[in-house]
């Protein structure tokens, strides 16, 4: 016990123990400063300065730009910004995907082919017909009503009776013969107009030229957008008169008849007429005579 207590009394009088740090001048010996330490002041001491180094060492990471230098650390900028980055590229694969499936449709429209649109609509609903032996037939008079007011309308002008386009009034692109009517089962998803060389050829409606070019088999070609998903198809004219991108009303001259590219048979408009991406026969709908 005795031993313990005196080893303790050495190890506090070593660490209180003084020492003088003396800094002289090594040409003159002169005494220019002087400290008095002790082991405990110079661990006390050591202590401090290195827990004051590592708390500033903290703060720098913490708050400067200096922590955006540490291998691994990412930055709140640079996540905000991966975070935008990876939006926008989201948005613009939905928008390349829209303007794929846009110019299939329209590279469809100039080659006339509806392969993977072969499906008769009408055909789904065959299994629904209802036989016409089984209903009464005998017209009532709202029904007789109904059928004067249509007889007076003007069937020609009016794009169906769909609400949504009530208003879109349709004008003959020329006036002629037609010389090929709209034939399904022979794929031709167009009527042919013959009219003389050079006569204009009109838009049907308002819309905005999308397409506005020359090609091989079909020549002078120019399609025109119409609201609610219509378009308007005018092929194997002599001139062009509109650019793509131009807003167009119905009526106004777009073009020429021709007998440019290498299936025409002579001057004449080979106009078609698609709704959704499917082609309608534009005599129910436009007076060509």
């Amino acid at each position: 016990m005795a031993k313990k207590v005196k080893r303790r009394k050495e190890i506090k009088r070593k660490l209180l123990h003084k020492y003088r740090l003396v800094i002289l001048n090594e040409s003159t010996f002169e005494e220019k400063i002087s400290f008095k330490l002790s082991r405990l002041n110079v661990f006390v001491t050591g202590s401090l300065f290195m827990i004051a180094l590592i708390g500033l060492t903290i703060l720098l990471i913490a708050f400067t730009p200096l922590r955006e230098y540490i291998p691994g650390y990412s930055s709140t900028k640079l996540k905000r910004q991966a975070t935008e980055l990876t939006y926008k590229t989201d948005s613009l694969v939905r928008t390349l995907n829209y303007t794929n499936r846009y110019l299939d449709n329209i590279r469809m429209v100039l080659k006339g082919d509806i392969e993977n649109n072969e499906i008769n609509r009408d055909s789904l609903f065959e299994q629904f017909k209802i036989d016409p032996a089984s209903v009464d037939l005998t017209p009532i008079r709202e029904d007789s009503m109904l059928r004067a007011e249509v007889a007076l309308e003007d069937k020609y002008n009016l794009f169906e009776r769909d609400p949504n386009r009530k208003n879109l009034v349709l004008f003959p692109p020329v006036s002629g013969t037609v010389s090929m009517n709209y034939d399904l089962e022979r794929k031709h998803y167009a009527v042919d107009i013959v009219a003389p060389r050079d006569t204009p050829v009109k838009a049907v409606a308002n819309g905005t030229v999308i397409f506005s070019e020359w090609t091989a088999d079909t020549g002078y070609v120019i399609i025109i957008e119409h609201p609610d998903g219509l378009l308007s198809v005018y092929k194997h004219n002599g001139s062009l008169a509109k650019f793509q991108g131009t807003v167009v009303r119905g009526g106004e001259v777009i073009a020429s008849v021709g007998n440019t590219g290498e299936f025409t048979t002579g001057p004449h408009l080979h106009f078609e007429l698609w709704d959704e991406g499917n082609p309608v026969d534009p005599q129910n709908f436009i007076d060509f005579n």
